[in-house]
């Protein structure tokens, strides 16, 4: 799995007209210039990207199928809010799809110098952007992270659930550093934690922490909504 496929928007030129304007307006729902709530019509996204209507209603149709709206007939595309039952079953999925990568990884032994080196170079652009207190940098190296644990178990039928699920996972991170600023440390330290598991061999440990990270790092404050 190519990780960068994950999130749309990487790939500019990938895809059709309808495709490429809906990942755009992802990214702007992603980072917040679409907040939860707006309502984004037709016309307005056929005349932000230079494309036609019926582009723009096919794009409007890939927005919902990647969770981050709700059509309206006749009105637009309201824009989402991550709700408490979302986190937790995006939680879930993550978790589970991880854990069980992980343990594959573990007899797959060839594939692990370039996943070491890959999640190197994630955790140095954390440290960056970290230092930088760039917050959407940040969960952007955060997610591909965690795409890139799943990716290096090489099973396609996962590979496509990440390239579905990519947009609302990077939304759920982005939610949660805004929320709770001063975290990039800590889910820093944890990542260079996982990392030092993965590479001693230990899927116990590893699956343990990986889920302890993952729920501590999403868990709702001041209980379920």
């Amino acid at each position: 799995m190519n990780v960068a496929y994950a999130l749309p928007w990487r790939e500019p030129e990938r895809g059709t007209l309808a495709h490429r304007a809906a990942a755009e307006a992802a990214r702007r729902i992603v980072e917040g210039a679409l907040p939860a709530g707006e309502l984004l019509r037709e016309s307005d996204l056929a005349e932000a990207t230079g494309i036609s209507r019926t582009p723009a209603r096919e794009a409007m149709l890939q927005l919902e199928r990647w969770g981050l709206v709700r059509l309206l007939p006749k009105k637009g595309a309201l824009v989402t809010a991550v709700t408490a039952r979302e986190r937790r079953e995006l939680i879930a999925v993550r978790t589970m799809l991880e854990a069980a990568a992980g343990t594959a990884l573990l007899s797959r032994p060839a594939a692990m110098p370039a996943l070491a080196a890959e999640l190197g170079r994630l955790l140095d652009q954390q440290r960056a952007a970290a230092e930088a207190q760039d917050p959407l940098a940040f969960a952007a190296a955060d997610l591909d992270f965690h795409l890139a644990l799943i990716a290096a178990a090489d099973n396609s039928v996962v590979a496509g659930i990440c390239q579905d699920l990519g947009p609302r996972f990077a939304r759920l991170t982005a939610a949660v550093l805004d929320e709770r600023s001063g975290t990039m440390p800590a889910l820093l330290a944890e990542h260079e934690e996982l990392a030092a598991l993965l590479a001693a061999s230990d899927p116990a440990a590893f699956a343990e922490r990986l889920r302890a990270h993952v729920e501590d790092a999403y868990e709702l404050d001041g209980g379920a909504r």
